[in-house]
Order: structure tokens, then sequence, then C-alpha cells
């Protein structure tokens, strides 16, 4: 997990610092699982730690490829109940690969006020504040599966 982001004068590497913090308790939370209890759910309720990295991954997919760059993407309901043939290794291994991506293509533009290329009047400030925010959801709603899955608490 990434230590607690430390405060700097350069506004874009503060928000990739509180990103990677939050991924890193994302990803605190889907260690030391099995397949199976990656796929646990309480009474059939909240998402499993394993859609839970699954869907992050596509997020920021969605957010920085689609928004940011222009690029087709598109959005698939399994991603948050993703079938047998994905691991827990492996979302976690897709995770780290689409949080290096990210960062290098938010460091290549570089300029917060860049306009989404959805014309929609977001700008990569914005998408970085909704990057956090989501992570942000998604770190406490993984906090809580665990902890309900076999009680570790804590980072």
């Amino acid at each position: 997990m990434s230590g607690f982001p430390t405060g700097t004068p350069d506004e874009l590497e503060l928000f990739l610092r509180w990103l990677a913090f939050l991924r890193g308790a994302v990803l605190h939370k889907a260690s030391g699982v099995t397949d199976e209890q990656s796929r646990w759910r309480p009474d059939g309720k909240l998402l499993p730690l394993l859609g839970l990295v699954n869907h992050l991954t596509h997020v920021e997919w969605r957010w920085i490829d689609g928004a940011m760059l222009g690029r087709p993407t598109g959005k698939d309901e399994a991603e948050y109940f993703p079938g047998p043939e994905l691991t827990i290794e492996a979302a976690v291994a897709a995770y780290r690969e689409r949080a290096a991506a990210t960062d290098a293509a938010v460091r290549d533009l570089r300029d917060l006020g860049t306009r989404s290329r959805a014309d929609d009047g977001t700008d990569l400030r914005f998408v970085l504040i909704h990057l956090i925010n989501e992570t942000a959801r998604h770190a406490g709603h993984a906090d809580a599966v665990r902890e309900l899955l076999d009680g570790t608490t804590g980072e």
C-alpha cells in the first residue's frame, strides 16, 4: 500500500498521490484471499472483492483512455461479477497495469484544464477528482467486504 500522501504544490502530482494511496487500500483488502473468497458476498449483497478490483480497473480505462484520450471503450455489467476465467491474481495484476497506464497518461496530458474528448465540459481535473472519489468509495466497500469475509480490519 502506498504511504499516506504527502503535500506538494504540484496539483497534478497531489491528485496522483491520493489516487495511488486509495488504490493501495483496495489492493491491501484484496490481498491474501483465495479465488473463492474473492467472489464472496455477504448474503448476496455488496460487490465481491474481485468485482471491485475489476470494476475500478475498467473505471480508469473508461475515463482515461475513453474520455480523455478519445479511444473506444464500453461498459459491461459483467465487470462487477467476472466469470471464473478471471482470478484475483490476474485482476490485481490488471489493476496495477491500469494504474501505471493511467498515471503515465495523466503525466503526458499534464494540464489539468485539458478537456475531455467527449466535449462534455469535463477536464482532466474533473476526471482525477472523480477517480479519487470512486476509488475512495470502493476502498471503503472493500474494507467492509473483507471484514465481513474473515474479520480482517485496518489499513
